[in-house]
């Protein structure tokens, strides 16, 4: 049971890896107009839900076959929710990606540096909740799920600055609202982390909590 649960627990991290890889890689996208790197990612989706699929099934049979209790049942529980919380952060680097080849096409009318901020406190919370449900501390999943309220933080000043600047150049809405969007789309990348702290913490102590409420 303890190799199989090995197994998983590195097939999770080879999946946050590649997720947080694929966020890189869309960001860099943005920022140097490169389309080459967006088409990347999006092919690279395919990767990310074919990984989920496969820790699904060998967490689906190892609950069927070895009739886990306590601790190992509620790990491959988090597990099964880990991937699918991972697949839907996946789905928001597509989106990025998809954004940065759209936003190509036309010169940029402001700074990405919020996108940026936003992007790379993800990528350092996806990281940080991975290595705690590896370790299984839950106090190191808390501080992950706190670095929420930076992703909020720069989301609200990069809508705010938006929405001014629509005002003043109506030439720039369209753009405008993809870049809204695509801040949203990032925005829930931060809940999707949490809700990972989230089953981490019941995972070890078998109670549930809610985190930046």
């Amino acid at each position: 049971m303890q190799e199989e649960l090995n197994r998983l627990r590195h097939d999770i991290l080879v999946m946050a890896s590649k997720v947080g890889e694929d966020l890189g890689k869309a960001l860099t996208a943005l920022k140097e107009n490169n389309p080459d790197l967006a088409n990347e990612v999006k092919a690279n989706d395919a990767l990310v839900n074919a990984l989920q699929l496969q820790i699904e099934d060998d967490a689906a049979i190892l609950i069927a076959t070895q009739q886990p209790v306590a601790g190992d049942l509620r790990e491959l529980v988090a597990i099964l929710k880990i991937t699918g919380y991972l697949e839907r952060i996946g789905d928001h680097a597509v989106h990025l990606a998809k954004a940065a080849l759209k936003l190509s096409k036309e010169p940029p009318f402001r700074s990405m540096e919020h996108i940026e901020k936003i992007v790379e406190t993800g990528q350092e919370m996806l990281r940080a909740s991975i290595s705690a449900f590896l370790a299984k501390d839950t106090e190191a999943a808390r501080r992950a799920a706190a670095m929420d309220n930076l992703i909020d933080a720069e989301h609200k000043l990069l809508t705010e600055e938006t929405l001014k600047l629509m005002k003043k150049r109506k030439v720039v809405v369209k753009k405008a609202v993809r870049l809204l969007n695509t801040s949203g789309y990032l925005e829930r990348m931060g809940d999707h982390i949490t809700n990972i702290c989230e089953g981490i913490i019941y995972m070890v102590d078998a109670r549930r909590e809610e985190l930046n409420d």
